[in-house]
């Protein structure tokens, strides 16, 4: 059975599993981040959330506002991570659909049939392994995902092609592998890369503004005509098509920073910011 070693353990995030834990909790308590730990669980039925994917002293402490939402529902059997393709492996869409992936804070068994069923309704999605081989986008998710939740299956995702067909496919897809499944997706993304702080907040706010409004086309439309550089408009894109045919209608912005807020330089910045979407406005 194939198992997926991490690949960016050390670099994206501490190798050592007690320092990467305090990672994470410092990432909640932040002064970017929720302020808090998880507590008790509410009512929400949040069916998926953005999160960004960078190194966690940089996207960490947006990451853990969609987390700390999520640690407050009932959990998921089965996650669904979408992420872009950064290395160029692999096929159009790739699904890894069989083994576990390991990281410091131990391993996630995927969920082959769910895999499988996604692919078999999608005209894109195919099974490949090595666009996960050094891709960081899905791998960043799991130790938050493994703090918050004790047991879950995984269904990894990249994205190579990232236009609206595509993403309408894919997310047609999901939507019809799980009408019957208690799973959540995670649309990994950072946002505009390496302008200015003040270029990238009203680039950042468009792609924010199409999440707002639940609409892909509009998401597609600003990222190309702007020439935004958010590197997961992709699997944004799907996890709203999935959602929206699932019945859920509102989302809502948790979380919105530069990394010049994290080190203090402005002049070439990278976009992070969380979200959920959910059947019900809050």
């Amino acid at each position: 059975m194939a198992v997926r070693q991490p690949a960016v353990a050390g670099a994206f995030y501490a190798a050592n599993p007690s320092s990467l834990k305090q990672q994470i909790i410092d990432s909640f308590n932040h002064k970017l981040g929720p302020g808090r730990l998880p507590g008790d669980q509410g009512d929400s039925n949040i069916s998926a959330i953005v999160a960004p994917h960078a190194g966690f002293v940089y996207s960490g402490p947006s990451a853990a506002h969609a987390y700390l939402r999520l640690a407050e529902q009932e959990k998921p059997d089965t996650v669904i991570v979408i992420g872009p393709n950064h290395t160029g492996r692999g096929t159009p869409v790739s699904i890894m659909g069989e083994g576990h992936w390991d990281t410091p804070l131990g391993s996630v068994e995927l969920d082959t049939k769910l895999a499988e069923s996604i692919i078999q309704s999608s005209y894109v999605a195919e099974l490949d392994h090595t666009a996960f081989i050094h891709e960081h986008s899905v791998e960043v998710q799991l130790p938050f995902l493994q703090f918050i939740y004790p047991e879950f299956k995984l269904v990894p995702i990249c994205m190579g092609y990232q236009d609206l067909e595509t993403s309408i496919d894919l997310g047609r897809a999901i939507h019809e592998a799980i009408k019957d499944r208690n799973a959540l997706i995670v649309a990994s993304s950072d946002l505009n890369h390496m302008e200015s702080k003040s270029v990238s907040n009203k680039k950042d706010k468009l792609v924010l503004d199409a999440i707002d409004a639940m609409d892909e086309v509009q998401l597609q439309k600003v990222v190309k005509r702007e020439q935004i550089t958010t590197c997961g408009y992709g699997p944004i894109s799907a996890t709203l098509v999935a959602s929206k045919l699932g019945g859920d209608k509102f989302s809502e912005i948790l979380s919105y920073y530069t990394s010049g807020d994290i080190i203090g330089d402005d002049r070439q910045v990278v976009g992070y910011a969380s979200a959920i979407i959910s059947r019900d406005e809050k």
